[in-house]
């Protein structure tokens, strides 16, 4: 059990505006080697205990709190989740999508996307297309049902490209320096 900080991640004052951008409030403190040691340990286990962060990290609990909960109150940690092996999960169909869409149109699209079932990640982004899309579906009918029904109806989508995804790495947190 990880000592039941990550409640704090539910009380902090940085909270995310409404459209799911960066959080709001004073900008983040530069992080030292101690803070990018924590991240690094949290990514690789959400679940670690104040105890062996603390511990890994050769500081005292208290300060590892002081330090996660700082994290979380910046906005630097949005949250705690597992890592799914999506095929096993009953997901086994995985797409990147590209969107064209109407311009100035990003929030709205943005808050239609999110309510996508199977919709895993989306960017704004530049380049030949303006979003990049993940979905997680469970069959190849349902993300074709996904794209052709569900993705084209709405109004500010101009085109779409779908990218279907064979096989996928996570990457391990050491390598994100």
């Amino acid at each position: 059990m990880a000592d039941g900080w990550e409640r704090a991640l539910h009380q902090s004052p940085a909270q995310a505006p409404a459209g799911g951008g960066p959080p709001q409030g004073p900008a983040a403190r530069p992080l030292d080697a101690v803070d990018r040691d924590i991240l690094r340990i949290l990514q690789t286990d959400g679940r670690a205990s104040i105890r062996s962060v603390a511990e890994r990290v050769h500081v005292s609990r208290a300060n590892a709190y002081a330090r996660i909960n700082r994290l979380i109150d910046d906005g630097v940690i949005r949250g705690f989740s597992a890592r799914v092996n999506h095929e096993r999960a009953g997901q086994g169909a995985s797409a990147y999508i590209t969107l064209k869409i109407v311009q100035n149109s990003w929030r709205t699209v943005r808050e239609q996307l999110q309510a996508l079932p199977g919709a895993a990640h989306i960017a704004l982004v530049s380049g030949d297309f303006d979003v990049l899309l993940l979905v997680h579906t469970p069959d190849n009918r349902t993300l074709r049902e996904l794209v052709l029904t569900k993705l084209q109806s709405i109004p500010e989508v101009l085109s779409t490209r779908t990218l279907l995804v064979f096989e996928e790495t996570d990457l391990d947190p050491d390598h994100l320096g």
